[in-house]
Formats: C-alpha cells, sequence, structure tokens
C-alpha cells in the first residue's frame, strides 16, 4: 500500500468552508480514480493546518492520480490555502485496520 499526505495551511476566513470543499469536491474526484483506497483528514486544533492523507493500492496508483488529477485538486483548494500545499509520498509498511492489512508491506498475523 502507498500513501500520500498532503499538509495545507488553511486562510482563516475559509476554515468553516473548507471541509465542505473536501466532501463535495474532492473526495468524488479522489473516489473515481483507480486503486484509490482511503482519505483521512486530519485538522489542527487552531483549525489552521489540514493533513490530508490518501491510501492507494500501490505506488503506480497514486503516481497516475499525482500526475493526471492532483492538479485539478490543487486548482480546486487554491482559494482555500495558503502557500502551496506540502505533499509527502510513504509505502505503507504496517495497518491494524483489517481492510488495509492485505496491502500493507508488513501485515500483521
Amino acid at each position: 500500500m502507498f500513501s500520500r499526505q498532503v499538509t495545507m495551511q488553511i486562510k482563516k476566513n475559509w476554515t468553516p468552508e473548507f471541509p465542505k470543499v473536501i466532501e463535495k469536491e474532492i473526495l468524488p474526484l479522489l473516489r473515481r480514480q483507480k486503486g484509490f483506497l482511503d482519505e483521512v483528514i486530519l485538522l489542527a486544533s487552531d483549525k489552521t493546518e489540514v493533513v490530508a492523507i490518501s491510501l492507494w493500492e500501490n505506488k503506480e496508483f497514486a503516481e497516475t492520480y499525482k500526475r493526471e488529477f492532483y492538479p485539478e485538486v490543487v486548482k480546486i483548494i487554491n482559494k482555500y490555502v495558503e502557500g502551496l500545499p506540502v505533499v509527502k509520498t510513504f509505502e505503507v509498511e504496517y495497518a491494524t485496520l483489517p481492510a488495509f492489512q492485505k496491502f500493507a508491506t508488513v501485515s500483521a498475523n
């Protein structure tokens, strides 16, 4: 399994709107992507920083999304974030959620 972590600084005046944008515009786009498994959205307690973690079956599916669809996501969120989102990628070595164990490199037995 492969993961993309996107960290963004949310503009204060857009904090209430941002979750709606995620739910109505970004998640539907992600759900249509081949190999997409799930999305986890983390919001800092001060509501100014968001970390979005997308989980993919493998690196190739995540790379296809990055190349073909992520630029569209950046256009959608551009009005809500300050600066550029910071993207990091990770191999998922371990997963405790049963649905993801078969995709992790090392699964729990």
